[in-house]
């Protein structure tokens, strides 16, 4: 098939690079516009431009996909059928009913659960037990069409942010190879989504990482593997962020203020919370390298009594 692929981060390189390997034809590839990052302010273009360029397919960043030259543009291509994963702009109705076989995308979810943004971060969050992904025919509205095809992944006790959006990058490669070749054939059977178990959930934002040490450990946990790698889980150490990596859950009863230290070893730093306690295994000091509490503790001071926390 004739496709126009749309997609901007890391999660749409996987897909594109499947599709191009089974042999599809892609017109061209669609993506958000370069953006100044860092210090420098160096520009920087999005991973599925530099994917797109490596393989010569012709590159278009428009800053708003539903001005009426983006849309001649798309036209002039004549695909057969747009395929999208995450690229960042909704689609108008002109735009979903251009081509042949409409568009599809590709979602990080079990749909009709977790719509919207950051599905892979909030499953973790949510402390599910799996999750997956969902090909579906893309309608008027956010991530509400038929489902085409799905595939299921369990999530692991110690699953991050990242090691998660990995695996369903790959499983989203995989089950978009094979449903292209269903939808040309007519094989594909569409299945509506049940309205009553549908959910959304938000962007990520910085301030969501900051540690509120009063709730569960076991919440806060979650919150520090979803987090992992951005915006990533903080708190405050001597007047400077800390982020905490990786930490492991105890039922330790305390009766101290949630944020307290309450044992160091020479590898781990103990902290109360709301209920239970968090084993420390590895943290970042605001300016320094990631490390292992074990070697954070080499330079740093931590007693028992010490409380963690306050203004970011």
């Amino acid at each position: 098939m004739r496709i126009i692929y749309m997609g901007t981060p890391d999660f749409a390189v996987a897909p594109l690079e499947a599709i191009i390997k089974a042999g599809h034809d892609i017109a061209a590839v669609v993506t958000q516009p370069d953006k100044q990052k860092g210090r420098g302010k160096e520009v920087q273009m999005t991973p599925v431009k530099q994917c797109a360029l490596a393989h010569q397919i012709p590159v278009l960043q428009p800053v708003k996909i539903k001005e009426a030259d983006s849309v001649e543009a798309l036209r002039a291509y004549e695909a057969d059928i747009f395929v999208v994963a995450a690229f960042g702009q909704l689609l108008t109705e002109e735009i979903l009913n251009m081509p042949k076989y409409g568009c599809i995308n590709i979602h990080a979810s079990l749909l009709p659960a977790y719509r919207g943004a950051a599905p892979i971060q909030w499953v973790i969050l949510n402390g599910e037990e799996k999750t997956g992904v969902t090909i579906q025919q893309m309608a008027k509205g956010l991530d509400t069409g038929d489902m085409l095809l799905k595939k299921e992944v369990m999530i692991d006790k110690k699953e991050t942010g990242e090691s998660l959006h990995d695996k369903l990058m790959e499983v989203g490669a995989e089950l978009i190879v094979e449903v292209l070749p269903m939808i040309e054939k007519g094989e594909v059977c569409p299945e509506k989504q049940d309205e009553a178990m549908a959910n959304y959930v938000s962007r990520l934002s910085k301030d969501m990482g900051k540690i509120d040490f009063s709730k569960d450990a076991v919440v806060i946990e979650r919150l520090i593997r979803g987090l992992n790698s951005w915006p990533s889980a903080f708190t405050r150490y001597k007047g400077k962020t800390l982020k905490i990596w990786d930490a492991d859950v105890t039922d330790k009863e305390t009766d101290v203020l949630p944020g307290t230290v309450i044992d160091v070893t020479k590898d781990t730093i103990e902290v109360a919370a709301g209920k239970g306690t968090l084993i420390l295994n590895s943290v970042q000091l605001e300016g320094k390298k990631r490390v292992a509490v074990k070697d954070f503790l080499l330079g740093y001071e931590v007693k028992e009594g010490m409380i963690l926390g306050g203004e970011a």
